[in-house]
Order: C-alpha cells, then sequence, then structure tokens
C-alpha cells in the first residue's frame, strides 16, 4: 500500500510551533544578516528539525536575488572590461552582495531584452557599462524599463557616456586624449596619425576629439594631423599599421592609438612591416591595461582610473540618494618608451 504524502511544511507552521513572528522564523531560515535574539534562533530551529521543514527553493532563490547586482556590459572579452568587473566584484563581496554579468555586444534590442528579463529576476541593482545608452534608444523602451525597474525599488547605475537620467560614473575621455595629443607635441613630432577606432563609440569618438586638441595647442598643423578608423582590437590595430607602413613613413610620425589594444596590435604591425618603434614611428595608448607595461618596448599610454570606476558604480549602486549623482574620473599619462 502506498505511502501518503507528507503534507507540505510552512514556514507559517514552523513560526507558530517556535511562538514567533513569521519575520522572525525568516530571518533564521534564509540566514539574513539580521540578527534574532539566541534563545529564538534555538526555537525556530529546533521547531525547523522537529516539523522537519525544508525551504522552498524558489523562495530562497529570490532571496538570493535581492543580494545581486546584474551588470549588462557591452563586450566583456576586452582587458579594460576585465579590469571594471574585478573592481566591482571586489567591492560587492565588501557588502554581502555579489555581482551577475551578462554581455549584449552593445546591440539596443538585446540591452533592452536583457534589461527586461533582469526586472524579473529583481537583483539589488542594475550597472549598465556602455556608450550607447541614450534616452531615445529603442524609442525610449530601454529607458521605460529602467524608470519601471527604479519604481519597484532597484537603483541603476550607468558606468559611460549617458544622457539617462540615473547616477553614472564616467572618465574624462576628451582630456584624456588631449594629454596624449599634448604630450606628442612636446616632444617634437609635426605629424600624428590617429587610430581612431570605430566612428560611433562615444568615448573613442571624444578620445579623437582630445588627441586633435591636444596637438593642435601644441604647434601641430591641422594639416598634418590625419584620422584612421579601424576595429577597436589588436587586429584593427596591426592591420591599420601596415596600411600605414606600405603608404609610406619617413620616420616623424607619432601614431595615437584610441585604446591600448589598438596600439599594442599597432606596435606589432609596425614591426612586421620592418619598423622599429619607437625609432621609425612613436605609439601611444590608452586605458593602461596590464599588458601595456609587458609588451617591448613598453608602451606610453594616458591610464584611466578604470578599477575606481568599477568600485565607484557599485557604491553608488548600493547607497540610497534622492538626487541623480554624477561622477567624473580623470586620467594621467604614463610615459613610457613607445614613444620618442
Amino acid at each position: 500500500m502506498p505511502h501518503a504524502a507528507r503534507p507540505t511544511v510552512t514556514l507559517h507552521d514552523v513560526a507558530a510551533a517556535a511562538g514567533v513572528s513569521i519575520s522572525t522564523a525568516s530571518r533564521v531560515l534564509s540566514g539574513s544578516a539580521r540578527k534574532v535574539a539566541p534563545e529564538f534562533e534555538a526555537r525556530v530551529l529546533a521547531a525547523a528539525a522537529a516539523l522537519r521543514y525544508t525551504a522552498d527553493a524558489s523562495a530562497r532563490a529570490m532571496r538570493r536575488a535581492s543580494d545581486s547586482i546584474a551588470l549588462v556590459a557591452d563586450d566583456l572579452s576586452t582587458p579594460s572590461m576585465g579590469m571594471i568587473v574585478a573592481a566591482m566584484e571586489r567591492e560587492a563581496r565588501t557588502a554581502g552582495a555579489f555581482v551577475t554579468v551578462t554581455s549584449t555586444m552593445g546591440a539596443p534590442e538585446r540591452q533592452l531584452e536583457t534589461v527586461r528579463q533582469l526586472r524579473a529576476l529583481r537583483p539589488r541593482a542594475l550597472v549598465l557599462t556602455s556608450n550607447r545608452f541614450l534616452t531615445n534608444a529603442l524609442e525610449g523602451g530601454l529607458l521605460r524599463e529602467l524608470d519601471l525597474y527604479e519604481r519597484e525599488g532597484g537603483r541603476v547605475v550607468i558606468v559611460g557616456e549617458t544622457d539617462l537620467n540615473f547616477d553614472s560614473i564616467g572618465v574624462d575621455n576628451r582630456a584624456a586624449g588631449r594629454s596624449a595629443g599634448a604630450f606628442a607635441a612636446k616632444i617634437g613630432h609635426r605629424r600624428a596619425v590617429i587610430f581612431g577606432g570605430e566612428r560611433e563609440l562615444v568615448n573613442l569618438a571624444d578620445r579623437r576629439a582630445g588627441f586633435v586638441e591636444g596637438l593642435r595647442a601644441g604647434g601641430v598643423a591641422e594639416r598634418d594631423i590625419r584620422i584612421v578608423h579601424c576595429e577597436v582590437s589588436r587586429q584593427g590595430g596591426f592591420d591599420a599599421a601596415q596600411r600605414l607602413a606600405a603608404a609610406g613613413m619617413d620616420g616623424g610620425e607619432m601614431v595615437l592609438a584610441g585604446n591600448d589594444t589598438i596600439a599594442i596590435g599597432a606596435m606589432s604591425g609596425f614591426r612586421a612591416a620592418g619598423l622599429a618603434v619607437p625609432a621609425d614611428v612613436s605609439v601611444t595608448g590608452v586605458d593602461d591595461i596590464p599588458l601595456a607595461s609587458d609588451v617591448t618596448p613598453r608602451l606610453t599610454t594616458v591610464a584611466l582610473p578604470l578599477a575606481q570606476a568599477g568600485a565607484e558604480a557599485i557604491r553608488l549602486a548600493l547607497e540610497k540618494s534622492d538626487t541623480v549623482r554624477r561622477l567624473t574620473l580623470e586620467g594621467r599619462l604614463i610615459i613610457r618608451e613607445s614613444a620618442g
């Protein structure tokens, strides 16, 4: 004869048997950081054991989700994003939270759908890193989703350029470019080629504008500044350098790359073409990724506070505020051997 199914024991049953409130029983059984008096804790645990209480898995998942900070990023494969994510995870752990990560490759439809799905999971906060979060994104669809999420009690923080009305933390990319351009002019270069990356990326557009401003302020004529667009990758820098070398160079050029990955690819491209860095061509980057100080020659670059941006994003996500906060961080020039 089959055994009758054991009736489900609820949290209410445990609380009643222990003589405590449901919220007290919940705090004990969920491992909440909020303290419960030792005698109440003992009564709840004894009642749970006697009743053979098993916490509902979905309820545990919802409680766990409330400790999560969801990061929605463009491309997780870049070294700079790796520095940001690592800093976010370290900062989140100190606050008893954890970071979940999703990549959208910057596609607006995927950004919208990802945020919509995350809303249903109810993470503690959403951190979005992108160069494409604008108020007209998908005719306001993304903005509506983010607004609804905040009305439901969540927090939104954006890392990067945005005109959305949420907390944000960014880096002064134009000033970073200006610093590199001024340095190129200062050390005597009077012709410059900017490996500027892709046209539509806001951060790289700002760096390109800064490069030109710094070069012009240092006395480089506008006709002697060229901008070459390329893929934002090592291969993009390599190919751009190969094309430039094939077109002919006379040893006076300075290449200012939109980021370190492009710059490192460019140095490889010049080397493959038989040109020496910096004897035949100087190269600078932006970001100061770890590899920048390991390549030969070591890369001159503008160090951006990427780890600080990641940590600050988590702090903004966890701190309540009635006003929109916007932080802008500054980079600093790191002079190494790739420019001379």
